[in-house]
């Protein structure tokens, strides 16, 4: 029933067309003539949904991604230094990203970004890591927090 009411608008077109071009005013391909219903049964369910539906079933919940799984749901964790590395960006890219290899306090190890300009990160340093990516070195998925533990805030540079 509804898929006739679909039909109809376009059937007027379709016979609207066929007129016009009867008349020989326009031109018209003959595909255009074949037109059929956007939404064919079987996607019918997809391309409209009644208000009925809409209240009765209800909005899609979301599911939110986890930023960090290897966090475990903290925000930050605390980490020891295994090793300090430099890191080449992926193919457009051309630059040294200063990461270290952490131990982090629930066990696992893990690559972290150190931000800024300088730092004074050695082996067995402590640092905060929280969730974050960077988005060209294949691999870091957390960043090292500046100004907590043994990692200090970027030096302002003289002007």
């Amino acid at each position: 029933m509804l898929l006739g009411k679909l039909t109809r608008p376009f059937a007027a077109i379709t016979s609207r067309i066929q007129c016009l071009s009867s008349h020989g005013s326009t031109q018209i391909s003959s595909h255009l003539l074949q037109t059929t219903s956007p939404c064919e049964p079987q996607l019918l369910s997809r391309c409209m949904a009644s208000l009925a539906r809409m209240h009765k079933v209800g909005e899609r919940k979301r599911t939110k991604q986890k930023q960090a799984p290897i966090l475990g749901g903290c925000p930050q964790l605390k980490g020891v230094v295994i090793k300090v590395m430099i890191r080449k960006p992926k193919k457009p890219n051309s630059a040294n990203r200063k990461c270290v290899r952490v131990r982090l306090s629930n066990g696992a190890e893990a690559s972290a970004y150190v931000p800024g300009e300088g730092h004074n990160l050695q082996e067995h340093s402590i640092v905060m890591v929280e969730g974050g990516r960077v988005q060209d070195v294949p691999g870091v998925k957390l960043n090292c927090v500046r100004g907590k533990y043994d990692l200090p805030h970027v030096k302002k540079k003289p002007t």
